[in-house]
């Protein structure tokens, strides 16, 4: 049985900021629309009961976020405009913010900002990308704790539970859409995982053609198994492909290299052919990874093990911040193991891709210079 993740084309989605540039953020929960306007340098922070109005200076050298009013403002507001002061400033690593003094020991306690020798107040993308709040939709408020237990000879962390419905959405500017994950639900999703398995594209890879009730038992024992969670991934609500992500130690990849106790690794395939091509590659590929890593802030590595031959795969994993560690066999193909580490994903801000830097070269960061 072949699951390896399906051929699309490359992937080229960095993303420039026009003169107006719109976002939908959802801080806490809370739905906020952010608008840029580069000619004015600011900022439109806009609620339901709420429109906040910021300063985004950029002199080529720093952005800086400056708040005008004396009184703090909500937290939800400002999480929604450094979300929007980074999207569109994608290259940015650090925001210099400008913010009333009584909210800054908050900011750093929670790692939204840092404070430097100066004294200057800074958000940096590394660390504001880690934060749930902004993604996840029930976000955990502390690790689960751990257990050693035992699985088919295995011994693991004991899993939380499967969480329910929607578990993470982002809003992607290239395609002013949003792409979402909810958990997979069996009587409303094994129709259209039936006529998905029987596309002759994914058949080629997953080898899972069948009738509605080998699908059906198929996913009653996904269903069961406390190290997978099968996902819809959606794009303003509508289901394009199918997500199987699953604790690394307890799979069968767990005795191909030294798996963590918190490694996660994923299956796909886009089932719907509109959804098929680099824009919708560069928007579903860095938000699995980015909704993994939130998951579990102990998860440090996502892998991966797409047929070695898969060459447009392995393509698009590279621009997505995914190694290729090493060539391997299974029972039934020969694999390309490819790692993400966390460090990576989000010291390069994998979560938008772009081209490679000459000899691979790490973008320039500002912790260094300033």
């Amino acid at each position: 049985m072949s699951r390896s993740v399906q051929a699309q084309t490359q992937v080229d989605a960095s993303y420039e900021s026009p003169a107006e540039a719109a976002l939908l953020s959802r801080p806490e929960g809370v739905g906020y629309h952010v608008i840029a306007n580069a000619t004015t340098q600011s900022l439109l922070v806009k609620g339901d009961q709420e429109r906040l109005e910021w300063s985004l200076e950029d002199d080529s050298n720093t952005l800086t976020l400056r708040w005008p009013q004396r009184s703090a403002p909500p937290l939800p507001a400002l999480l929604a405009a450094i979300e929007g002061a980074f999207t569109f400033h994608p290259a940015t690593v650090a925001i210099r913010l400008r913010l009333p003094s009584v909210v800054h020991a908050n900011l750093c306690a929670a790692g939204i900002a840092v404070k430097d020798n100066q004294g200057e107040l800074w958000a940096y993308a590394e660390l504001f990308w880690q934060l749930p709040t902004l993604w996840l939709t029930s976000p955990s408020l502390r690790a689960y704790p751990q257990q050693p237990i035992l699985t088919n000879g295995k011994r693991h962390p004991r899993r939380p539970p499967r969480p329910s419905g929607t578990v993470y959405q982002r809003h992607i500017p290239w395609l002013d859409a949003t792409v979402s994950f909810r958990v997979l639900d069996l009587a409303l999703d094994l129709e259209r995982f039936n006529r998905w398995m029987n596309d002759p594209v994914v058949a080629h890879f997953w080898e899972e053609q069948g009738d509605l009730e080998q699908h059906r038992e198929r996913l009653e024992s996904t269903l069961q198994n406390p190290s997978v969670l099968p996902l819809i991934g959606c794009i303003d609500g509508e289901p394009f492909g199918y997500f199987e992500t699953y604790w690394a130690k307890e799979d069968r990849i767990g005795a191909y290299y030294a798996a963590d106790d918190f490694d996660r690794g994923w299956h796909v395939l886009i089932g719907e052919a509109a959804f098929r091509g680099r824009p919708y590659v560069a928007a579903w590929m860095p938000s699995l990874s980015h909704y993994l890593f939130l998951d579990d802030c102990r998860t440090q590595r996502l892998v991966i093990e797409p047929r070695v031959d898969n060459a447009k795969m392995l393509r698009n994993l590279a621009q997505c911040g995914y190694a290729h560690v090493k060539a391997f066999d299974f029972p039934h193909k020969r694999a390309m193991l490819g790692m993400q580490l966390r460090e990576h994903f989000f010291n390069e801000r994998s979560w938008i891709p772009l081209p490679p830097h000459p000899g691979s070269a790490p973008r320039p960061d500002p912790r260094f210079t300033l």
